[in-house]
C-alpha cells in the first residue's frame, strides 16, 4: 500500500518545480518591491520540511544576505529540531539567532495554565511528566473527541477523555507558544526593516492548522498554495538535508512525540493530501474510497470532516469585523 500511495502521490501532484520555484522567488520579489516596501526577509526554522523549503525559497529570491533566521525553542521542543534547523541555516549561508522563548512563555503562565488543566484530568501530573493531546472520531464520521495522554517519568502513560474546559485551557495555554514567537519574528522584521516569512502548506491553510496572531500571521506565505506532498517534493528537488527532506510531520508542541494526524488531521498526510486534492476536484466519495481502499462511508466520514473544519476554522483567515465599512483601506493585493 505504501508504494502504491507513492505513486499515486507522485502522479497526482506532479508539476515542474524549477518553474515552480522560480515563480515563487518572483512573486516575493514582487511583493517586497511593490507592496511591502520591505528589504528583506525574517523566518522561523523549525526544522520541520515547511519552514525548510521556505528558507530556501527566501534564500532563492533575495540571496543570502536578506535573509534572517530565528530558531526559537522552548521547554517541550525537541533538541532535534533544534539541530536541524541551526544546520540549514548554516548550509544556506544565512544569518541566524537562537532565542530560548521559555523564560517569557513561564512568566506569562503558559506552563501553569497548561498544567493547571492536565491535573484536573490526572492529579499526580508534576512539572516532570510530558504530555500530549491526541483526537478521534472525525474519519469515522463521528464527532471528533480529544483525549488527553500524560507520561510519567518512568514512561509509563495515561490516557483519559478531555473536557471541554479543559481542552480549551491547554489549547489556549500552548497557543501562548505560536504567539509569542510570532511577536519575536516581527520584532525582527522590524528591526531589519524585513518582512515575516509564514510557513503553512496548502493543507494547513485549508483546513485551518494555525494560530491566528501566531504562526497564522505573517506578510506573505509563499508555500500555502502547495499540498504538503508537493513541499517534500520541493524539499528534494532542492537537496535539503536528508533528515528534513525524510521527517514526518510533528507538531512539536507537546511534550510527547505527537504526529499531526494524532492531533487535528483525520488522516496521515499523505492520505489527507489526496482526500483533500479529491474534494478540491469535486471527485465523489466513491473515488476517494477506491484511492485510499475505504468504505465508500468512510470517505464521505473525511469530506464531512474537510468540511467541518473550514466551516468552524474560517474566523481564522478573518481580519477583525467592522461594524460598517471603513474607506480608505486598500485591498490585499493578489502577488
Amino acid at each position: 500500500m505504501a508504494d502504491a500511495m507513492d505513486t499515486m502521490i507522485e502522479t497526482l501532484f506532479a508539476f515542474d518545480a524549477d518553474a515552480e520555484l522560480e515563480r515563487i522567488a518572483a512573486r516575493i520579489r514582487l511583493a517586497l518591491r511593490e507592496h511591502l516596501r520591505r528589504r528583506g526577509l525574517v523566518i522561523a526554522m523549525s526544522g520541520g520540511v515547511d519552514s525548510s523549503v521556505c528558507a530556501a525559497l527566501a534564500v532563492r529570491a533575495v540571496g543570502a544576505g536578506k535573509v534572517f533566521g530565528l530558531l526559537l525553542p522552548e521547554r517541550d521542543s525537541s533538541s532535534d529540531s533544534a539541530v536541524k534547523a541551526q544546520a540549514l541555516a548554516e548550509q544556506l549561508g544565512i544569518e541566524y539567532l537562537v532565542e530560548d522563548i521559555a523564560p517569557t512563555l513561564e512568566a506569562i503562565g503558559c506552563y501553569r495554565w497548561r498544567d493547571q488543566a492536565i491535573r484536573e484530568v490526572f492529579p499526580d501530573y508534576r512539572a516532570n511528566w510530558k504530555n500530549k493531546i491526541v483526537i478521534s472520531g472525525g474519519s469515522e464520521g463521528r464527532i471528533n473527541a480529544f483525549r488527553l495522554v500524560v507520561a510519567d517519568p518512568d514512561g509509563r502513560q495515561y490516557e483519559e477523555r478531555l473536557g471541554l474546559k479543559q481542552y480549551l485551557q491547554i489549547v489556549a495555554a500552548t497557543n501562548f507558544k505560536q504567539r509569542i514567537r510570532k511577536t519575536v519574528e516581527f520584532f525582527h522584521a522590524d528591526r531589519l526593516n524585513y518582512a515575516v516569512v509564514g510557513t503553512p502548506n496548502r493543507l494547513e491553510f485549508d483546513q485551518g492548522f494555525f494560530v491566528k496572531n501566531g504562526d497564522g500571521s505573517a506578510d506573505i506565505k509563499p508555500i500555502a498554495h502547495l499540498y504538503k506532498s508537493q513541499v517534500y517534493m520541493l524539499a528534494r528537488h532542492l537537496e535539503l538535508p536528508e533528515d528534513i527532506r525524510c521527517a514526518a510531520p510533528s507538531t512539536d508542541t507537546y511534550s510527547l512525540s505527537q504526529g499531526q494526524d494524532e492531533f487535528y488531521f483525520a488522516l496521515p498526510y499523505k492520505e489527507m493530501d489526496v482526500a483533500l486534492w479529491h474534494y478540491n476536484q469535486q471527485r465523489p466519495a466513491a473515488a476517494l474510497a477506491a484511492c485510499l481502499e475505504l468504505p465508500v462511508e468512510g470517505a464521505e466520514a473525511i469530506y464531512r470532516d474537510i468540511e467541518n473544519k473550514r466551516r468552524t476554522t474560517a474566523p481564522l483567515h478573518w481580519s477583525a469585523l467592522l461594524v460598517e465599512d471603513v474607506k480608505g483601506p486598500l485591498a490585499k493585493p493578489v502577488l
